[in-house]
């Protein structure tokens, strides 16, 4: 006798209470069964990648620093990055992603995000016993707006005892919102003329609270934008366009910048988005509930 494989496909998109959205830019809620294997290319993007999986663990194959071992994860934190991760699941897989605005790290897991840069780490390796307990919580409750309640007073819990904790300079603060808010297109002396920094003193700096150079953090904001309006549902763009409207010198840059940051040409990625993105409702479908901070 032939069982049949019930399929679930549960996604659910919702934004933080209000006072978590300084630090919170969305939450991103997945349950899936019955699904065919899949690898999925974790991209690089402005936001801080926490996980917490529900049922099986988060299986990372290739990691943005191909120095760090493949492994399994029940929980994760991983900082900004310039390369994909390799994700796999084997049919079935559950969990929430919380976007984590990189100058958040220091409020929300005491660190700058430049200690995270380029690293997957698993979460009770930042929070202690915390994470696990966080994740517990989770798995008790039934339904994704209890979900999101209980992440909301976790993380309003861990803000509130950020109080003494010191934060970024507000000249790195100012230097990461200009470049969101630009697209990633706002040249790195501008940033320096503006703050009244060096270049030195600025770039030391903007690692440290970010994990990336500034003129890293505008190649994966401005790659970032130009991946969302490429995987929009009010596409197809033709990548010349895509490339002009986005800060590119020419289709030929834009395509070397694709295969830098994820790993394959745009069309590549755009001919699996459909295959793939369905499977992995927990990390970057196209469907992102907030706009970035991005000028349109």
């Amino acid at each position: 006798m032939t069982v049949d494989t019930v399929v679930i496909d549960e996604a659910m998109l919702a934004l933080p209470a209000p006072a978590l959205r300084p630090y919170v830019a969305w939450y991103s809620g997945y349950r899936q069964q019955g699904l065919a294997p899949a690898v999925h290319r974790g991209l690089p993007s402005p936001y801080l990648t926490f996980i917490l999986t529900l049922d099986d663990p988060l299986v990372i194959a290739a990691h943005p620093d191909p120095a760090q071992a493949r492994g399994s994860y029940t929980a994760l934190l991983g900082g900004l990055h310039t390369s994909p991760a390799l994700i796999t699941h084997s049919g079935r897989q559950s969990g929430i992603q919380i976007a984590v605005r990189p100058l958040a790290a220091r409020t929300l897991f005491g660190l700058p995000a430049g200690e995270l840069g380029g690293q997957d780490l698993p979460l009770d390796t930042v929070l202690g016993p915390l994470g696990e307990l966080l994740r517990e919580r989770l798995r008790t409750v039934d339904g994704w707006a209890e979900r999101f309640a209980a992440l909301d007073d976790a993380l309003l819990t861990l803000a509130g005892a950020a109080a003494d904790r010191p934060q970024p300079q507000p000249e790195v603060h100012w230097a990461w919102q200009a470049l969101l808010r630009t697209g990633g297109a706002l040249p790195v002396a501008d940033l320096v003329r503006e703050t009244g920094w060096s270049s030195r003193h600025l770039q030391e700096r903007f690692r440290r609270e970010t994990g990336l150079t500034p003129k890293a953090a505008a190649r994966v904001i401005r790659f970032d934008r130009a991946r969302r309006m490429l995987g929009a549902a009010s596409g197809p763009w033709r990548l010349a366009d895509l490339a002009a409207h986005c800060g590119y010198f020419d289709q030929a840059h834009l395509a070397r910048e694709f295969r830098s940051l994820a790993g394959c040409a745009p069309s590549t990625w755009l001919e699996s988005e459909g295959l793939e993105l369905a499977k992995f409702r927990n990390v970057q479908g196209s469907g992102d509930p907030v706009a970035p901070e991005y000028e349109a």
